[in-house]
């Protein structure tokens, strides 16, 4: 069967009755069974078929939804009703959720087809996917590489074509990175747009629930449907909705370029030098280029993971081996349960980060760290909105280099600064959107980042749209 790349593409074949539901699902069973890169760790077959023949029938009597012909995965953070929850880590192994996060139910009412759950670093903590209980997802487009991380069997996934969409979360560039790496589009909406409920709290003020997909539409529509207020989340915003589409470009635009960024020693010299032929381009087609300061490099990831890891260290006391999911055998009494269960149910990325957010926190360093990371993290809001004032977006490389091979970074602070371009859009609340518009000369894709001004969805993927057009590599 024809790989589809759009919603656009399948609707009009399912109502036209040239292209059956419930043999495009099982098109996508075929594909996940044959797949090498691990992507997903549980599949949802007979459900899914269930499912394409409910909506096959809405299909005739038209009264579908508008995700109707959309198969999508879902991150194994994502609590989705009467089916396993894990985190990919051990010490929820079994657990069975007895919800659904609104973001899935919104989704679900729209008629999408849930097709299983996708691999991730353990409790969203990584950069490469390589960190999970059910071991490393591999890159669908050279298997030594890495896919990225956090949401590394999302993008994989929908680059392989073993669904048309995918969800992930993003604390610190989960969706971009991966998605960057993939070749695939991967977006974090504005903190606030879309419900956090149903999530694993890894750090709850930064994770945003995202989409990936190949067509910006898609994804457009993807997170207008998931937007919207909650009243199990108080964190959402009363704001409309952004636009379902279809997505338009603007014509003109007025763009800022950190000079910082592009200097950072780790960036890598074919994808800077590509980059600034690409802002020459934009410059002969009208556009405004506003080359601008942003002296927070050197702080931004420490910052951040001063913050996260406070904010884990809370949201993973809840994991103590007493209230559900893995509960160590060594148990002999309250404390040794506690020790024993979190020793051997958590993995070691996850412990480092419990560890360094406990001491962040502790008495005597509280006010040197995490109450001094708090008002540099104001400052890089501040600064972020002063260039927006004058722009219309940022514009960055989503990632310094291209996907890395497996087992390459073993230091944990280089593994870090693999974020170093996306964790601005988490400190600040920004929605930001990975386009993949380059293929490098070792044969990896990446893409170019786009961030806007707090709920500017609609001009982000209009952006999206516009650089797609005419900046993107054959």
């Amino acid at each position: 069967m024809k790989t589809f790349t759009s919603l656009q593409q399948i609707q009009p074949l399912l109502i036209n009755g040239d292209l059956s539901l419930e043999e495009l699902v099982t098109s996508y069973l075929s594909k996940i069974e044959f797949s090498k890169t691990n992507s997903f760790i549980e599949v949802f077959g007979e459900e899914a078929l269930l499912k394409a023949k409910e909506v096959s029938s809405k299909i005739k009597h038209g009264s579908q939804g508008l995700l109707a012909g959309m198969v999508i995965g879902i991150k194994d953070n994502l609590c989705y009703k009467n089916h396993k929850s894990s985190g990919a880590s051990k010490i929820l192994e079994n657990f069975e959720s007895i919800f659904s996060a609104t973001a899935i139910e919104r989704l679900i009412n729209e008629d999408a087809i849930i097709i299983g759950r996708l691999n991730c670093d353990e409790f969203a903590m990584g950069s490469s996917n390589e960190k999970s209980i059910y071991g490393p997802t591999l890159n669908p487009h050279n298997h030594s590489k890495v896919p990225g991380g956090s949401s590394g069997g999302s993008a994989a996934a929908v680059s392989e074509g073993l669904c048309l969409a995918s969800l992930g979360s993003d604390t610190g560039g989960s969706i971009r990175q991966p998605a960057s790496f993939c070749g695939v589009i991967g977006v974090k909406p504005s903190y606030g747009r879309i419900s956090r409920y149903g999530l694993f709290a890894y750090a709850s003020s930064f994770d945003q629930i995202g989409a990936f997909t190949h067509s910006i539409d898609d994804a457009a529509l993807m997170i207008s449907i998931m937007s919207g207020q909650d009243e199990f989340d108080s964190t959402t915003s009363k704001r409309n909705p952004p636009s379902k589409g279809p997505v338009f470009p603007k014509s003109k635009l007025s763009i800022a370029v950190p000079k910082d960024y592009l200097n950072f020693q780790g960036l890598d010299t074919e994808i800077k030098e590509k980059f600034f032929l690409d802002i020459e381009k934009l410059k002969t087609l009208g556009h405004k280029i506003n080359y601008v300061d942003f002296p927070f490099i050197k702080h931004i990831v420490p910052n951040y993971y001063v913050l996260t890891t406070a904010e884990a260290c809370s949201n993973l006391a809840r994991y103590d081996g007493a209230h559900f999911g893995f509960r160590s055998s060594e148990s002999k009494d309250i404390e040794s349960t506690y020790l024993s269960t979190r020793t051997k149910g958590f993995g070691i990325e996850v412990k480092r980060r419990i560890m360094l957010g406990n001491f962040v926190l502790s008495a005597g360093y509280y006010d040197a760290y995490f109450s001094k990371a708090q008002k540099v993290r104001r400052l890089i809001k501040n600064n972020t909105k002063d260039i927006l004032e004058n722009n219309d977006f940022i514009l960055t490389p989503t990632t310094p280099k291209t996907a890395f091979n497996l087992g390459e970074i073993n230091d944990p602070i280089d593994m870090y600064l693999q974020d170093i371009f996306t964790v601005h859009a988490n400190l600040t609340g920004m929605p930001a959107i990975s386009v993949p518009l380059k293929r490098h000369s070792n044969k990896m894709p990446y893409g170019y980042q786009i961030m806007t001004n707090n709920f500017e969805e609609d001009l982000m993927f209009n952006t999206a749209k516009y650089l797609t057009e005419h900046l993107k590599q054959s």
